[in-house]
């Protein structure tokens, strides 16, 4: 081996190092375009049965049944939003956000009253709390800040939700755009393989994001139910952020526990805790795990038995390692990640067994 082709071996190293790291700036970059398209993926393969509805049964041009489609779910998105903004306000004047001595004083009745209940009452712990630093450790601003924020970012989601809707619409429009892109990028003798596989991916994606759909309205009315039999103000937004909460799995839920305890106890603030506090709490709890348990035993193993065809323990396994690798995000899109994964790897790499293991139910 001469001098030369080291060198050029060098060059073309140091090209793709170059390449490579100039690809990952423009991705860093244009990270919020690609999260557009990722969200304008979801709601076209959400709008995708409504879309073949209006179009095969009622007999709607394409374009026009795209068009009612993107209405109903402009719609959606709009109630939404009127119903939470002034539910959201409400609910932080109740936890006393915008004042920040209020919110600690707040705290520290709710510790001392549970320390009275409990019989743990005495001078000791009622000295050891006025004297710690515990709240002086708690960043109640943090708070407001995080308020002030979204109330700064109202202007990007407008922009955002103006970007996703408008690339929903060509998404649901033109649904073999995306894919015919994607199959440029092979050869051509790949194509008809490609195609089979993007339109299996759409259709298990679209049927996992249907059930998952599903699955968080079943969360949320029984939350909602369970709020408003036992008076718990803002009982929608509550039950609302809990059920999408749960969108992130194993984590959600644990998260959604202490959400809506500390919203139950926020809404009755100055009541007697014995009585009122305590019991509401716990009754609002016993709801929260029997919500739990359908969600455990009939929404998720219908949502990835009948759409991504995956055991639990397979999906439990991958949702760890993407936890790991990518923190929430990963856990977020773990499950149709992997689900394209299988489907690629069936159609191109079925003579492995243990890929005949895995997809054989696909």
């Amino acid at each position: 081996m001469d001098s030369k082709t080291i060198s050029n071996g060098i060059l073309k190293a140091l090209a793709v190092i170059i390449g490579v790291t100039i690809g990952l700036w423009f991705i860093y970059k244009i990270q919020s375009v690609l999260v557009y398209i990722a969200i304008a993926g979801v709601i076209s393969l959400l709008g995708r049965p409504i879309v073949k509805v209006l179009r095969d049964r009622f007999k709607f041009p394409n374009l026009v049944a795209v068009i009612i489609t993107m209405i109903l779910f402009f719609a959606t998105i709009l109630g939404i939003v009127s119903l939470f903004i002034p539910l959201v306000i409400e609910q932080g004047k109740n936890l006393s956000l915008l004042d920040i001595n209020a919110l600690q004083r707040n705290v520290e009745s709710l510790y001392i009253e549970g320390i009275n209940h409990f019989g743990l009452n005495s001078e000791e712990v009622q000295a050891s709390f006025k004297d710690s630093t515990l709240m002086s450790k708690l960043n109640f601003s943090a708070i407001p800040e995080f308020l002030n924020s979204i109330i700064s970012g109202l202007g990007s989601f407008g922009i955002g939700l103006f970007s996703v809707l408008f690339i929903s619409f060509f998404f649901l429009k033109d649904s073999d755009m995306f894919g015919n892109s994607v199959i440029t990028l092979f050869p051509k003798s790949k194509e008809a393989r490609l195609r089979k596989s993007l339109s299996q991916i759409r259709n298990l994606l679209s049927r996992y994001f249907g059930g998952l759909l599903l699955q968080l309205i079943i969360l949320f009315t029984i939350y909602s139910i369970v709020l408003l039999i036992f008076g718990i103000d803002n009982a929608i937004v509550i039950a609302s952020l809990c059920a999408l909460l749960n969108v992130i799995p194993y984590v959600g839920p644990i998260i959604s526990a202490f959400l809506i305890v500390l919203l139950t106890m926020s809404s009755n603030l100055g009541e007697d805790f014995s009585t009122v506090i305590l019991p509401k709490t716990i009754y609002v709890m016993i709801g929260f795990i029997i919500a739990q348990l359908v969600d455990n035993f009939f929404s998720q193993p219908f949502i990835f038995s009948q759409s991504v065809k995956s055991h639990p323990l397979e999906i439990f396994i991958v949702i760890v390692i993407a936890g790991l690798l990518s923190g929430v995000v990963g856990l977020i899109v773990a499950i149709p990640v992997y689900t394209a994964i299988k489907v690629v790897a069936k159609e191109f790499l079925s003579e492995y067994r243990i890929v005949k293991k895995l997809t054989r139910g696909l």
